[in-house]
């Protein structure tokens, strides 16, 4: 019989998480036994298996998972443990193409379906092998935005309901439309709920990214959705273009600039959630307005350009998202537990993935994906790029201010003058749900199943 949790969800308040959940082993430990196993979480996606036969092995804390695209249609992927049922060799490594799975030890071969198609000198045993002997062992799969999601758990809810209600506020966006522009990922010294939290707020804004404040209306709010969390800047919904209000007062008469601004610091230096159409759509501006247009006028003409620009492109663009939409969907989502996206850019969207790497609590492996709307066949080739040390790489300005302090968070996290994480209980609500969830997930899998779908944020008194 399963013991009890030493760390009860009673243990979290909206402005307390005990240092514990990001430094003990012993925590980690039962992350691997309780969360990983048992939840849905992305291994790839779509695109990356383009092909029958095409594959991409996934791996999580010890286990290895295999991806595999069975046939033609978008719903023949199916996964496996990556293990011969034999003597227990991995079968295969990274990505690739297959015909079969053939055990590079003792010549074993698996069909794509994971059954067995030939064991050597099976003759000489055959008395003692059956077909469930043999065969591959499965894991559950799901689809949703374009990504494969995977869980190991055999009685786990469906995919579709566990991601609610993001699914449904964000369906219209159309991420299975994206393909990457970019894949990257690095070895981050920090535990992977760290990680996830510094892409989980805002607040750091002001002062880790204070060059954006010049043309950010930074001011945040966050709030529990369900298993996830939801975040968006207290100014309304898209792009919160125009001056923060933590600067001194100043007369933009021309607020095309702030519009300008935030196009060439996201093309410079993020080199994501911005298209090359959307650069060519700001630029219009100033020979399509005038310099005294008001900000309604300016932001409108903008989204519309945009638009334009996709469509003549042959990108398409997704309908039905009205402004009351746009609102709700939100900025910034983190899918529990352990990817978070940002979209209100709609057609470039930034993407990410954390994970303990190996049973270390304090690295986590770090995937960061740039994905685009594209014309059908224009995606640039796929190049999956790995970092080890994020030290070493030249990256743009608002991931190297994020990789610095991410570090630094985790190394004084350990001092004994830390005793716990005091989340901001309007604008880092969604890090303190992250963590009752979390322990509420360890516990029982199913037991969040019935959580309301919101978690609003009361304003401090």
């Amino acid at each position: 019989m399963r013991g009890p949790t030493p760390f009860p969800p009673s243990d979290i308040t909206d402005t307390w998480v005990p240092k514990e959940d990001y430094l003990s082993p012993a925590f980690a430990a039962l992350e691997d036994e309780r969360l990983w196993p048992k939840v849905w979480q992305i291994a790839c996606r779509l695109e990356e298996l383009p092909q029958k036969g095409d594959f991409v092995v996934y791996e999580i804390v010890g286990e290895s998972i295999i991806v595999v695209r069975t046939g033609d249609g978008e719903d023949t992927v199916r996964a496996f443990y990556n293990v011969c049922p034999h003597r227990g060799t991995l079968l295969v490594e990274g990505c690739g193409h297959v015909r079969q799975f053939v055990c590079p030890f003792h010549g074993w071969r698996f069909g794509l379906d994971g059954r067995n198609v030939s064991v050597v000198a099976r003759s000489l045993r055959s008395s003692c092998l059956t077909e469930e002997d043999t065969r591959l062992t499965p894991v559950k799969v799901g689809l949703w935005g374009g990504f494969v999601w995977i869980n190991m758990d055999p009685d786990c809810q469906p995919l579709d309901q566990f991601l609610e209600p993001m699914a449904s506020l964000c369906s219209r966006h159309e991420f299975e439309k994206l393909r990457f522009a970019w894949y990257r990922t690095t070895i981050v010294p920090a535990n992977w709920k760290t990680v996830v939290e510094a892409f989980t707020e805002f607040y750091h804004v002001q002062t880790t990214h204070a060059q954006m404040l010049t043309y950010t209306q930074d001011y945040s709010i966050s709030r529990g959705m369900g298993r996830h969390g939801w975040m968006s800047y207290e100014a309304g919904t898209g792009l919160p273009v125009g001056r923060s209000p933590r600067l001194p007062p100043k007369d933009v008469p021309d607020f095309r600039d702030h519009v300008f601004e935030y196009a060439e610091q996201f093309r410079n230096d993020l080199q994501a959630m911005q298209t090359e159409r959307a650069y060519r759509a700001a630029q219009r501006l100033r020979e399509e307005l005038p310099a005294d247009a008001d900000p309604v006028e300016v932001t409108t003409k903008w989204f519309a350009n945009i638009v334009e620009e996709a469509e003549k492109a042959g990108t398409g663009w997704p309908e039905g998202l009205t402004p009351e939409y746009m609102a709700e969907s939100g900025f910034d989502w983190h899918v529990f537990p352990n990817t978070v996206f940002l979209h209100p850019a709609v057609e470039a969207v930034l993407w990410y993935r954390m994970r303990p790497n190996g049973r270390d609590p304090e690295s986590c492996i770090f995937d960061i994906w740039s994905l685009e709307r594209f014309p059908e066949g224009a995606a640039p080739p796929l190049v999956r790029e790995f970092h080890p040390d994020p030290a070493a790489v030249d990256w743009p300005l608002i991931y190297r201010q994020d990789l610095e302090n991410i570090p630094r968070v985790q190394k004084g996290m350990r001092s004994r003058g830390f005793r716990g994480a005091r989340p901001n209980p309007v604008q880092e609500r969604a890090i303190a749900h992250f963590h009752r969830v979390l322990r509420r997930f360890m516990e029982d899998p199913r037991a969040d199943d019935d959580l309301p779908a919101e978690d609003r944020p009361v304003a401090p008194g």
